[in-house]
């Protein structure tokens, strides 16, 4: 009899939204059985990555660069698409200008996040880590000149005074002409093929199940959410869950492709010569 397998996610809506249907059992997984999951902040994912902790886990991009001897990204799962990515936000009238001095509080080391920001100014070298949902309120307190933003805190940082100076996401698009790659589901290289395959199937159904089944999926979701008023847990959902989330495509892996290169090209990701997808 085989080990269950390990799984872990965020407890943000579009993850939760993702795999409802697979860990309430509305779909079938044959030939793989998973433990229960564990919810974790992306930051704490990543770290886990570090140490192969799970077989099965939610990653930012940024943190697949340094574990992707290890891990392969799958096609079903993924953050991934236009006007969707980080924001830049400090009080009204902070000039942009000062960045490269000012101290920034960011995501976590290892969260896309922050690999996009040292892109775009790589002379700011003040960085604070915090948990994303303590980020504003450090601005606001002025414990910070600037924030990183990530998950719901893109629909209410005007809410809470704060102006933005960049959306990164934006800059992204515009300077690669892709999509930007936020997060990803990915497996253990060691799992093997077929059961990689399962799996991969196995989410992609699961966000078909939850499309048509969204009211179903609202409970669990709200249970975890940041941010409990519904329309911005929509919102979210809506943002993040896509088509590139059923199916990365061609378009999607030649996004992830160049942002992994150009953090290598940055000094700030290892070199690899494992591919991204089903090469075991």
């Amino acid at each position: 009899m085989t080990t269950p397998l390990s799984l872990g996610y965020s407890p943000c809506p579009n993850d939760t939204y993702i795999f409802y249907a697979l860990i309430h059992n509305r779909i079938a997984l044959k030939g793989v059985e998973l433990q229960s999951p564990l919810l974790e902040d992306v930051e704490t994912l990543n770290l886990w990555a570090l140490n192969k902790k799970l077989d099965i886990t939610k990653l930012s991009f940024h943190a697949l660069g340094h574990v992707l001897d290890e891990y392969c990204v799958l096609s079903a799962g993924s953050a991934l698409g236009r006007g969707c990515g980080p924001l830049l936000v400090a009080k009204p009238g902070f000039d942009p200008a000062n960045l490269k001095n000012a101290k920034i509080a960011i995501p976590g080391r290892l969260t896309t996040a922050n690999l996009l920001f040292r892109m775009y100014t790589p002379a700011a070298t003040n960085l604070l880590e915090l948990r994303f949902d303590t980020i504003m309120e450090a601005v606001k307190n002025a414990d910070v000149d600037a924030g990183v933003i990530i998950h719901e805190s893109r629909f209410t940082y005007a809410e809470q005074g704060l102006a933005c100076l960049q959306d990164l996401g934006q800059w992204w698009e515009e300077t690669s002409g892709y999509p930007i790659p936020l997060g990803c589901i990915a497996a253990r290289r060691s799992l093997g093929k077929k059961r990689i395959e399962l799996i991969d199937q196995a989410i992609h159904d699961s966000i078909v199940w939850a499309d048509e089944h969204p009211n179903e999926c609202l409970p669990y979701i709200q249970q975890y959410a940041q941010e409990m008023d519904k329309e911005v847990t929509q919102s979210h959902i809506g943002l993040y869950v896509n088509d590139y989330s059923k199916d990365l495509g061609n378009e999607g892996l030649a996004a992830i492709e160049s942002f992994l290169r150009l953090g290598r090209e940055a000094g700030i990701l290892p070199d690899s010569f494992k591919q991204l997808r089903l090469q075991i």
